[in-house]
């Protein structure tokens, strides 16, 4: 099982968020705030089996492709998203860290 995390720009957010719940993923999405991509953005994280992840990464790269294709492509966007992908196993320090300063 991997954890795949996404900060994704805000100008493909709402475009990745319908369009991977179409192909059937679960996501949680997260309100952030901050300077990591010096833009606005929008962290979501997934659950994927192991050899799954790589799939959504195409998914995710379709679906920015085809927003790109009908509003065209921010001259002012450096990337249209950063993923991480953690096994599962090593991810319980990270989301006890989350959990830790938020709740």
């Amino acid at each position: 099982m991997k954890l795949v995390i996404c900060v994704v720009h805000n100008r493909y957010s709402d475009a990745l968020e319908k369009g991977l719940k179409k192909k059937g993923y679960r996501m949680t999405e997260l309100a952030s705030s901050g300077g990591f991509l010096k833009k606005g953005s929008t962290t979501f994280l997934f659950g994927v089996k192991d050899g799954d992840a790589a799939a959504l990464k195409k998914d995710m790269k379709e679906i920015c492709t085809e927003h790109e294709a009908k509003k065209g492509k921010a001259k002012d966007v450096d990337s249209r998203y950063t993923s991480f992908v953690i096994d599962a196993k090593d991810s319980l320090p990270l989301l006890t860290a989350f959990h830790g300063k938020n709740g």
